[in-house]
């Protein structure tokens, strides 16, 4: 896997690279500030761009708006967005595009399921962090659909909005992929959304339709 890193915080940025090398993975670019970014993935086509939210100038939304940038002239370049606090502003908008995560920083001490989501990222799959999933459905709880869901099904909505598949919600909630398959089916018709057995169409419709609210 080819990765371009974007992090101003020097000590992050090459324990990062150092990650994804040790890894196996190529870091073909590592930079402090967002300039110059949307040349230079252009120029080298990563696989995956990992960028913090907060970059300078402004330490505000320079990292989200590259990311759309990126997205918009290689909607194929899986882009991960990193950052301290929960911003949801405009992040749902880019997971509709696919290829596309948002984690907190601290999710990387996980190594293991950091890799993982990048990995899931780079090949065109959502990574969302629970909070933030969390986050955007706290908005929409007054919305008709979620208030009908079940607290189990609430649970696979998360998961699923995460970027799991149906397997990976039954290991992680310690059910079988049977059950799963059964609260999903009965989520996405109380949220009126059509079925797919597309994992990935399923969490892109489950968060377009959180989206609207």
């Amino acid at each position: 896997m080819r990765v371009t890193l974007v992090e101003d915080q020097v000590l992050l940025r090459e324990g990062l690279a150092g990650l994804f090398r040790d890894a196996g993975h190529d870091v073909i670019g590592s930079y402090g500030c967002a300039e110059g970014l949307a040349d230079l993935v252009a120029e080298h086509k990563p696989d995956i761009v990992v960028l913090d939210i907060r970059l300078p100038p402004t330490h505000t939304n320079e990292g989200t708006r590259a990311a759309a940038q990126i997205k918009a002239a290689h909607p194929e370049i899986g882009v991960l967005l990193l950052s301290q606090h929960v911003e949801t502003a405009h992040t749902v908008d880019l997971v509709a595009r696919g290829g596309f995560g948002y984690l907190l920083k601290d999710r990387v001490l996980d190594v293991a399921d950091f890799l993982a989501a990048v990995d899931r990222v780079a090949r065109g799959g959502s990574a969302l962090d629970p909070y933030v999933v969390g986050q955007l459905m706290h908005r929409t709880d007054g919305r008709h659909g979620l208030n009908d869901l079940t607290e189990r099904e609430h649970d696979v909505l998360r998961m699923m909005a995460q970027g799991y598949t149906n397997a990976g919600v039954a290991r992680r909630l310690f059910l079988s992929e049977r059950t799963v398959e059964a609260h999903v089916r009965r989520l996405l018709a109380k949220l009126d959304i059509a079925d797919t057995e597309d994992a990935h169409r399923r969490v892109l419709a489950v968060l377009t339709y959180l989206r609207t609210a």
